[in-house]
């Protein structure tokens, strides 16, 4: 059996593509940030890559608690991300993760605000809700054959508007600030118990999200890869009719596939708003968080532990437009190099053909001719 050289494996061929489109991305920033100011360019470019790492001159300790918030921030972008590539290799685009995302919000926030529950009640809430709002998406899917992309955002814009009528209410929303009362001041127990808080400089919001967050990403590849249950969604999602010969039950895959993401998605916002370093506010437009977990996704591969590199990369761009001088920048530039990755992650695939260009045959001039198969037809006369 020929052995594969180690640049034509899938995974490290994804991991220089991705790595590719993240320099790609980085390059074309500076050039943007030198045609908006060129004198200062560097500068900016430096405040971006440097980003919280700053605070290492000042002290150890606070360098510790900026790293400790970076984490918990990249926590829903990488689950988000993880349930979508769930559903994406079991053949299904579920683009409805943001509104599961929300509803798996509104799960977290009620239950902890106004129902007064404890933590893991909170979080199971915010499992059940996202799941809920993937089993919808899957019926339709499955029984009345609508696609996914459009039954999903349909039920992010349902999930919003819910949200902001519940959440609205005065049992959630501190009307005279416009955002959700503090966990912390009306149920502390609907908290996150801590993790590490102590080597994080303190930082109140580092919980158990964090483990959490790599333990769902472990699950998730060995339920793909290593079962049954993984091989029959990956089946059914690439080849509906085939499974279905195989005997394989489609319409209950189909469901359980979105069922699954759409639980991942409300866990990300339990896992998030929980911690109490988040508010909601009355918003006009759905969380970008489910759309950022699609380009996450993809950046990473859809590799369940890509996904987890990715997210953080992702979120490390993005705080660091924070520090951008305004006085010279806007800080969303942060936001298009991060639109520029994402945009680059379509020539992932492109990248990979190129990698597994065939390299030239050599012909040996002196070698004789094979004449096997002539032999055998004038045996066979």
């Amino acid at each position: 059996m020929e052995k594969t050289s180690f640049i034509k494996r899938p995974a490290v061929q994804t991991l220089l593509a991705s790595i590719l489109c993240a320099i790609l991305g980085i390059v074309l920033g500076y050039i943007i940030l030198c045609f908006m100011n060129a004198e200062h360019a560097g500068e900016g470019m430096a405040a971006i890559l440097t980003n919280f790492f700053k605070y290492r001159i000042a002290s150890t300790n606070t360098l510790m608690k900026y790293m400790g918030s970076f984490l918990v921030k990249s926590v829903p972008v990488i689950l988000c991300a993880e349930a979508i590539l769930f559903a994406y290799k079991a053949g299904l685009f579920n683009i409805g993760v943001a509104g599961q995302y929300t509803v798996g919000i509104i799960a977290a926030l009620y239950t902890s605000l106004a129902l007064g529950w404890s933590w893991p009640l909170c979080l199971l809430a915010t499992i059940a809700a996202g799941a809920i709002w993937g089993f919808i998406a899957g019926c339709f899917k499955a029984f009345f054959n609508v696609n996914e992309v459009i039954a999903g955002i349909m039920l992010n814009w349902i999930g919003l508007y819910i949200c902001n009528i519940i959440l609205g209410g005065e049992k959630c929303m501190n009307q005279s600030k416009s955002e959700t009362y503090e966990i912390s001041d009306l149920n502390p127990s609907g908290l996150l118990p801590g993790f590490l808080q102590d080597v994080f400089g303190g930082n109140q919001y580092m919980t158990i999200a964090i483990p959490i967050t790599v333990i769902v990403a472990i699950i998730i590849l060995v339920v793909l890869n290593k079962t049954t249950f993984g091989y029959e969604l990956k089946a059914t999602g690439h080849n509906k009719e085939a499974a279905k010969y195989s005997g394989m039950n489609a319409k209950r895959n189909i469901i359980l596939t979105l069922v699954i993401s759409g639980a991942i998605a409300g866990m990300a916002a339990g896992l998030y708003y929980l911690t109490g370093v988040e508010h909601f506010k009355i918003a006009s437009s759905v969380p970008g968080m489910g759309f950022n977990g699609i380009a996450v996704a993809f950046l990473g591969g859809l590799h369940p532990i890509g996904a987890i590199i990715a997210g953080l990369f992702v979120e490390y761009i993005t705080l660091g437009g924070q520090y951008l001088n305004t006085n010279y920048y806007n800080p969303q530039v942060a936001d298009l190099m991060i639109s520029i990755i994402i945009y680059l992650c379509g020539f992932v695939l492109f990248f990979r053909t190129i990698l597994n260009r065939p390299g030239k045959v050599k012909v040996n001039a002196n070698a004789e001719p094979d004449n096997t198969a002539k032999k055998a037809e004038e045996k066979e006369v």
